[in-house]
């Protein structure tokens, strides 16, 4: 994994340096001198484009006709028409202090709990917590909030609860009973199969085959009668010696031909 904001840089080094032939790219579909063979959108299943405006004036990075540009569309929380359904999973909580001390959700059901969210829209949080029947105090904080040690002191004392993006910052500063609860992204079958098949289209159209030391290795299948005298009778080969070039798959990609873009 590489993090920076020149994405085409953040692509060279895994290519050259790691020799990743599949290059992933997170939040990246604006940054057009990436080169790539996929794009997937996420829209946010509730929310949706709000009032389909660009910034500054609304929440999105490109007008809406972009969406008929891409190859896939995923609906975050709820989907519409051609869109892929993504939704989140996560019935645990993780203590920040000691994480081999884990609850279930269902286990804070008999108190009240702060839910604190420093995300894009913590009240996508605050709504899982509240899907697993838990009363709530909400704290919400913008995105990317640099979390200081007054923010988590609240004047009840309730069990906390944030997200596990938060949690990261928050390691060393909070009170004793806070926890974070790690989700899970559930995808629609069809969209994972639909990827895949595109995923291999591009490999064989680039004329692209899967690395030799991939490739599973084939059973040698035994003669069915074996030759009384050790050697071979004439005219018959052994499965898998025949002369016959074995037939590779294209479903991998070759180092640095290709990129999916999020």
């Amino acid at each position: 994994m590489v993090v920076g904001p020149d994405r085409v840089a953040a692509a060279r080094l895994l290519v050259e340096t790691y020799g990743c032939n599949l290059v992933v790219s997170d939040d990246g579909l604006q940054h057009y001198h990436l080169r790539r063979d996929i794009e997937i959108a996420v829209v946010d299943g509730f929310r949706r484009l709000g009032n389909a405006a660009c910034l500054p004036a609304g929440p999105l990075r490109e007008p809406p006709s972009r969406l008929r540009e891409v190859d896939f569309v995923v609906g975050n929380g709820a989907a519409r028409g051609r869109e892929y359904l993504m939704s989140l999973r996560g019935e645990t909580a993780v203590n920040l202090e000691d994480p081999l001390i884990t609850s279930t959700l269902a286990s804070f059901r008999q108190c009240t709990v702060h839910a604190v969210a420093g995300i894009g829209d913590p009240w996508r949080f605050f709504d899982h917590l509240r899907h697993a029947r838990l009363r709530l105090i909400e704290h919400p904080f913008p995105d990317h909030h640099p979390f200081k040690p007054e923010d988590l002191q609240f004047r009840e004392d309730l069990p906390v609860l944030m997200t596990e993006k938060d949690a990261i910052k928050c390691r060393g500063i909070t009170p004793a009973s806070c926890w974070y609860v790690p989700v899970s992204a559930q995808l629609d079958p069809e969209f994972e199969d639909q990827l895949l098949k595109r995923v291999a289209m591009v490999a064989m159209a680039k004329g692209i085959r899967r690395r030799p030391e991939t490739l599973p290795r084939r059973p040698r299948l035994a003669p069915l009668s074996e030759p009384l005298s050790g050697d071979e009778p004439d005219g018959q080969e052994t499965a898998g010696d025949s002369g016959v070039p074995r037939q590779q798959s294209t479903a991998g990609v070759r180092q640095g031909a290709s990129g999916i873009d999020l």
